[in-house]
């Protein structure tokens, strides 16, 4: 059994998942690492799998799947007592683990993310409160700015965690029984963080821990894109996870968090 197994999703971002295999090699020894990637869409990978010191099993999809049936189809395969959600266009500069397992190790914790700032260093809102029809609306108009979490020395319980880098204990993921395949895109985190909160699991930012995110939104000004975000939002609105919440927040009987 390994000590972590990362599941990296590519859509013809080669190139990317490359160079992050190589981070990976490069900073990345103080644990036992297993990588399976999926190719969600047909390619030709420009490394050879077998070229690193950790193993990587390659599952080629037929068809295009969402991000969490192809991440539910990675735990399937996964050894490791530990499981790792990254994204391809995640960059390191060091080893993020022994910091992530350290928080991983607090009571009742089911899932923590490093930092994430973006190439340019600033950081990215990447631990936010739950959203609501009130602060999309709000943000629509502009008059909701800024992220909803202070960064600062001591680790965060956010609401949720975005999806470009998550650990979960196996053991959790299992049981919770990964991501909701129901969300092509989008919102999977948001769902997964919610539920994690109603079962008595905390979700934890790791202020010791960062990555770099070398995000490329052109693809998001897409019409399919847009409408698979609508269809996720609105699933969410209308989930039983978001209406307990939203209920037990009125009668504040569920954590906010800290900010």
């Amino acid at each position: 059994m390994r000590d972590i197994s990362i599941s990296v999703v590519s859509h013809l971002q080669g190139r990317l998942v490359k160079m992050l295999l190589a981070d990976i090699e490069k900073f990345c020894k103080a644990c036992s690492i297993e990588l399976i990637l999926t190719l969600n869409l047909h390619e030709e990978l420009e490394f050879s799998p077998d070229s690193f010191s950790f193993p990587v099993r390659v599952v080629r999809n037929a068809r295009a799947q969402g991000f969490a049936t192809n991440h539910n189809q990675a735990f399937a395969h996964a050894t490791g007592s530990v499981f790792c959600v990254v994204n391809p266009d995640i960059r390191l500069n060091d080893d993020p683990f022994p910091a992530l397992l350290t928080c991983l190790q607090l009571s009742a914790v089911g899932v923590v993310a490093p930092v994430v700032t973006g190439e340019n260093g600033a950081l990215e809102d990447s631990a936010r409160h739950f959203p609501t029809p009130f602060k999309i609306l709000c943000k629509f108009f502009g008059g909701c700015s800024g992220g909803d979490y202070i960064v600062k020395d001591e680790i965060i319980f956010p609401d949720w965690v975005g999806g470009m880098f998550m650990l979960f204990p196996r053991r959790v993921f299992e049981t919770l029984r990964g991501f909701d395949q129901r969300y092509f895109l989008y919102y999977e985190d948001v769902d997964l963080c919610a539920r994690l909160g109603l079962h008595g699991y905390k979700v934890a930012l790791c202020p010791d821990a960062r990555v770099i995110h070398q995000a490329r939104r052109d693809s998001h000004r897409q019409v399919k894109y847009l409408k698979w975000h609508l269809t996720s939002m609105l699933r969410f609105f209308c989930s039983a996870s978001f209406l307990k919440i939203f209920c037990l927040r009125l009668l504040r009987k569920y954590p906010t968090g800290a900010t």
